[in-house]
C-alpha cells in the first residue's frame, strides 16, 4: 500500500496504478514516509531501496494492483452482487470500487488486521462505508465460508473474489481448503488471485531476487507456489476455468512502458484471473 499510495505523487500519465485511498489506510508512520515522498529525490531513493535484492518488486507490486483493480471494475460493471476480498489487509478497494457503486462488499482477514481496519476507518469516516462488512477470519483455521455467510453473504451470488498477495503465506492446506469453499460460488463468479512461483520457492531459479528469497522463503514465511503451465489444472479440481494470467511481459508492455519510466518487473509473482464453471457441478 506505501507503493499505491507513492505512485500517487507522480503526474496522471506516470503512475503505474490509481489510489486515492491508498495513504489515508497506512499507519501514522507510513503516513509520513508517503508524504515526504512527494519529492522526486526522497521517491527515488525509496524505489532505489525496495529493489535492493528484489529488482522489479516496485513495479510488480504497483502493475499487480493495476490488474487486480481492472478486474474488479470489470465485474462491478457486468453487475456482479458482491465483493469479496481475502485477506485485505489495508486492501482500498471495498471502498474505492465497490460500495461508490452499490455494490455489497465484505473484506476477510485475520482479526487482529480486521480490527485496526476498522479502527482506521473509524478514524476517517467515523464508521466502515455503509455497504462494507467486515469479517475476521484465520484462513489456515477457520470456515471463511461460514463466517462470510454469518455476516449476511450469499455463496450463490455472482462475485468478484480477490485474493492479492495471500496464497504464499498459507500451507497447500490452507489454499485449496480456501478453493474448496470458493468452489460453491454462483453462476458469474469471477476470481483474480496472485501466486508465486513454484521454482523459487524452491530454489531453482531466484529470478534476480536473492534478497526477497532469503528474506521470505527461507525464513519460512512463504509457504505456497505454483509453477504457470500448472495453474490450469488446480483451479480446475475446484470448479474454476483459468481465462488469464498475467507477469513481468505483460506487466511490463501493458503497464510500464506507456509512462515512459524505465523499470524492471519482477518475474517471482503472477496473477490469474478465473471464472466459475458454467456446467453442472460434477460435469467435467
Amino acid at each position: 500500500m506505501v507503493v499505491a499510495a507513492c505512485e500517487q505523487w507522480l503526474p496522471e500519465g506516470q503512475r503505474l496504478c490509481e489510489d486515492e485511498l491508498a495513504v489515508r489506510f497506512l499507519p501514522g508512520a507510513a503516513r509520513a514516509m508517503v508524504k515526504l515522498c512527494r519529492w522526486r529525490f526522497v521517491r527515488e531513493r525509496l524505489i532505489h531501496a525496495s529493489e535492493n535484492g528484489s529488482p522489479g518488486v516496485w513495479a510488480g507490486i504497483a502493475c499487480r494492483k493495476r490488474y487486480i483493480d481492472e478486474k474488479v471494475e470489470n465485474a462491478v460493471a457486468a453487475g456482479v452482487d458482491a465483493v469479496v476480498v481475502l485477506g485485505a489487509g489495508l486492501d482500498t478497494r471495498a471502498c474505492r470500487l465497490a460500495a461508490p457503486m452499490n455494490v455489497r462488499a465484505y473484506e476477510v482477514d485475520l482479526p487482529v488486521n480486521i480490527e485496526r481496519k476498522r479502527a482506521r476507518m473509524r478514524a476517517l469516516w467515523g464508521r466502515a462505508p455503509e455497504r462494507v462488512t467486515l469479517v475476521p477470519v484465520d484462513f489456515e483455521n477457520d470456515d471463511a465460508g461460514a463466517a462470510l455467510a454469518a455476516n449476511g453473504f450469499r455463496m450463490e451470488a455472482a462475485t468478484m473474489f480477490v485474493w492479492e498477495a495471500v496464497s504464499q503465506y498459507l500451507t497447500e492446506e490452507g489454499v485449496r481448503k480456501t478453493l474448496t469453499i470458493l468452489a460453491k460460488a454462483g453462476a458469474g463468479s469471477r476470481l483474480v488471485f496472485t501466486y508465486v512461483r513454484k521454482d523459487f520457492l524452491n530454489g531453482v531459479n531466484f529470478y534476480g531476487a536473492e534478497g526477497l528469497h532469503k528474506r521470505f522463503v527461507a525464513s519460512g514465511v512463504w509457504r505456497f507456489g505454483l509453477a504457470p503451465e500448472a495453474v490450469g489444472d488446480f483451479l480446475g479440481a475446484y470448479e474454476w476455468r483459468e481465462r488469464e494470467q498475467a507477469g513481468a511481459q505483460e506487466f511490463a508492455e501493458r503497464y510500464v512502458a506507456p509512462t515512459g519510466r524505465k523499470l524492471p518487473v519482477f518475474e517471482v509473482e503472477r496473477c490469474v484471473y478465473a471464472e466459475i464453471q458454467s456446467v453442472p457441478r460434477g460435469i467435467k
